[in-house]
């Protein structure tokens, strides 16, 4: 076990159908289970190199890698593994979700969704298809589908509309080309999101080492929680 408090997790669970998923978990100093506090989350989906059935492997990018660095990290970070030949499923990420507030002191107003690569769609189909659970979403060289929006219910407009976004991508990228976190963030801005992009010049696929290093990332996930949602 190494000396941060990371460990492996395994969420074994039936709903409809078992649903088993091997996650990091993270819980950060001055973190007790029979206190009161309750604690922000940093829910983070890996890229397509790191699927399988190790999940040390998902620490090697990411939140789960600056927690070994940095001190007073203040968060909860689950950082679950997808399995090899697989894609994220929304469903599989929404029980283990529920399992880990279930079990852990989480603030439900203060959940961050974050991902990069093959996590970074992800985290785009995650925080479309559910973005009443979260308080902003920060999606990493990937992209998703805006056509999703023409389809939603009145609810799910107006809780997506109370949910920022903070994009990243490489214009030197050519494995996820920026067109793709472009469309997203155009669309969404139409949509009537808060919403922004920041884009590394001369950087390749690997947006996501200067991103997770960034203290401004962390405070700018504290700085939203998850409030009334917009008409």
């Amino acid at each position: 076990m190494p000396k941060t408090k990371q460990a492996v997790r395994t969420l074994n669970k039936k709903v409809t159908r078992r649903e088993k998923v091997d996650y990091l978990l993270f819980l950060p100093d001055g973190y007790e289970a029979k206190a009161k506090k309750r604690w922000p989350l940093v829910f983070f989906l890996h890229g397509i190199g790191e699927r399988g059935s190790d999940p040390w492997k998902v620490k090697v990018h990411g939140p789960p890698k600056v927690v070994e660095r940095m001190t007073n990290f203040p968060f909860v970070v689950v950082s679950p593994q997808c399995p090899d030949g697989q894609w994220w499923s929304s469903d599989t990420l929404m029980v283990l979700l529920d399992d880990v507030v279930d079990r852990y002191k989480v603030d439900t107003n203060r959940i961050y969704l974050t991902g990069l690569s093959m996590g970074g769609y992800g985290a785009w189909t995650l925080a479309l298809e559910h973005p009443e659970r979260f308080a902003a979403v920060a999606p990493i060289c990937g992209g998703g589908n805006p056509l999703y929006l023409n389809s939603y219910d009145t609810a799910r407009k107006r809780a997506l509309k109370s949910l920022p976004f903070w994009v990243f991508h490489g214009d030197k990228d050519t494995a996820v080309p920026l067109a793709e976190s472009e469309r997203m963030v155009q669309a969404l801005k139409k949509f009537g999101c808060d919403i922004k992009l920041t884009v590394y010049p001369g950087v390749g696929h690997d947006s996501w080492t200067q991103t997770y290093a960034n203290p401004e990332v962390y405070e700018w996930f504290l700085g939203h929680e998850r409030g009334p949602a917009r008409r």
